[in-house]
């Protein structure tokens, strides 16, 4: 109903189906006759939950099924819609305003085309690029998409925009997530406009009395690990810095140091907003900005941010929808080896905190915690792993009060030790490196560059983990819920087949049988809570 009073309105739609019937044949039939790849979207929502791309029509089934039981989720409502997809959209959305004294307005656009698993990552205003005639064009659709409806308030009127053409998607009845880039550029604050309007004042300025200025960027900081394919995190966030706020920067957060981010919500745990002059320099202080970030505790996307502000393309307003997938390999980059400013780091945190031996004397060389040793210089070997890698560092107390560390890529010496838990200096053979640094138990996190290192610290004493081997049973890739079970005890299964659906933070996961095999055992039903780890199927490949 929304797209048929849209296109009678004159606001361009993207070809698509959006009728009533919702029988999987009928819709299956509109994808065959729209032509692939198709996007199925759920009607009563967005914020890309409900949301699946299908590149020909033997996916088309699987991809409704999860697409609806998104939506029923999130919303309450399973109803979808099918459209065109297309390949390399933008994604560009106009800030509407309408009082009761029937004045619509647009506070201009925002480009929201960095994107993954449809749902926003940054968020810039004004959209890089795009003429004084086209945003007025674009604006006057949203106002028209607005007047339909008789609409009243903040509103948001997301277009997707491929070469010369722009197409309506939906509107968001809200004030949305990246509102403060418009905010930023316009100089006006949405929720007093919100609060005028609601109390049945005119708007506080008409079309031609808005204007804009500078150009701002939003990144949202998100509890997930961009390395396991951008899987959420949960945990406790030991500890949440951010820059300091100004002119420059804003930070909108409803969480702090000590806080759990639970399974219940939303990964989103903060907005990074920047602004500046123009848009290398607000790309500038965005890089600036995110290196002062700190998350500990939880895995988080803040160095992918950074990646993304500091690439090329991204600086080249190369835009589009897929930017992340057409640019994983740059963004998560290869595997190096942890720098030597991280391991100096860590291994500073390891002996600045460990307790010298007290004799009660403190003349004693018992009480130096130096590993002095009678007959020669003393020195102790820490032991950290880097993922797979674990790393010896040869440590040495010199007579000065600094400490040598033999580093796989060659000595250096650091200034003399002293517990620290967040803001550490590093004085690297004379080279001066601030880092953060975080202990907790065995565990140390280290930020540098804008990137979070998470090292373990190896006990070489430690009894070995002769735990049995776990293979053939499928896991729980985070704690979730269980929404659906589709095997059972003895069914033969095919390389690929979903065996068990899972839903946390508002995103639902598959767990595919890895090869042609059995079913051996199910360990949950649906509605189970599981842990992160937990055993779900017992698996046994079939025989080559």
């Amino acid at each position: 109903a929304a797209k048929a009073l849209m296109e009678s309105s004159g606001v361009p739609l993207v070809p698509g189906y959006h009728d009533a019937d919702q029988s999987v044949a009928t819709l299956k039939a509109a994808a065959d006759r729209i032509g692939y790849p198709v996007l199925i979207k759920a009607s009563a929502g967005g914020g890309g939950k409900g949301m699946r791309i299908v590149e020909d029509a033997a996916g088309f089934e699987a991809a409704l099924e999860l697409a609806k039981g998104e939506a029923r989720s999130s919303f309450g409502d399973d109803q979808v819609l099918v459209e065109r997809y297309l390949t390399h959209p933008r994604h560009i959305e106009i800030q509407v305003f309408a009082d009761t004294h029937g004045n619509t307005v647009s506070l201009f656009e925002r480009d929201c085309s960095i994107q993954r698993r449809h749902q926003k990552v940054l968020e810039e205003a004004p959209a890089p690029g795009l003429s004084p005639e086209r945003r007025a064009a674009m604006g006057e659709a949203g106002c028209a998409a607005a007047r339909a409806v008789g609409y009243v308030g903040a509103g948001t009127v997301e277009f997707i925009v491929e070469n010369d053409a722009f197409y309506f998607m939906e509107m968001n009845t809200r004030l949305q997530v990246e509102h403060p880039v418009t905010e930023m550029i316009t100089g006006q604050d949405l929720v007093e406009w919100q609060l005028r309007v609601a109390s049945g004042e005119r708007l506080p300025l008409l079309q031609n009395e808005l204007s804009f200025s500078g150009h701002a960027i939003e990144a949202r900081l998100y509890a997930e690990d961009p390395e396991r394919d951008f899987l959420p995190s949960i945990g406790t966030l030991r500890h949440f810095g951010t820059p300091a706020q100004g002119p420059h920067v804003r930070i909108d957060t409803g969480v702090r140091s000590g806080d759990a981010i639970s399974m219940h919500y939303d990964p989103m745990i903060a907005k990074l907003i920047v602004w500046d002059r123009d848009r290398p320099s607000a790309l500038q202080r965005l890089a600036g900005a995110l290196d002062e970030c700190a998350v500990v505790g939880i895995r988080s996307n803040v160095g992918f941010l950074r990646a993304i502000a500091t690439h090329p393309a991204f600086a080249a307003a190369d835009l589009e929808t897929g930017f992340i997938a057409q640019h994983a390999d740059l963004l998560t980059g290869p595997a190096e080896a942890t720098p030597r400013t991280v391991l100096a780091a860590a291994v500073r945190a390891v002996i600045a905190d460990a307790p010298p031996a007290s004799s009660g004397d403190p003349f004693s060389p018992w009480s130096t915690g130096s590993a002095w040793r009678l007959g020669g210089g003393g020195h102790r070997t820490v032991f950290l792993r880097d993922g797979a890698e674990t790393i010896a560092v040869r440590v040495v107390h010199l007579p000065s009060g600094r400490v040598r560390l033999d580093l796989p890529d060659g000595p250096a010496e650091i200034g003399p030790t002293r517990p620290s838990d967040t803001d550490a200096t590093i004085w690297i053979d004379g080279v001066k490196s601030t880092v953060r640094v975080s202990r907790h138990g065995d565990e140390v996190t280290v930020i540098a560059g804008g990137r979070s290192h998470v090292l373990q610290i190896v006990d070489p004493l430690s009894p070995k983990d002769n735990a049995a081997d776990v293979g053939g049973q499928l896991t729980a890739p985070m704690p979730a819920r269980i929404i659906s079970v589709n095997v059972e005890t003895g069914q033969v299964v095919e390389r690929g087949a979903v065996l068990i659906v899972l839903e946390a933070m508002k995103t639902q996961m598959r767990v595919t049988a890895p090869a042609h095999g059995t079913v051996t055992a199910v360990h949950c039903t649906v509605d189970d809570q599981v842990d992160e780890g937990a055993t779900l199927v017992s698996f046994e490949t079939a025989a080559a």
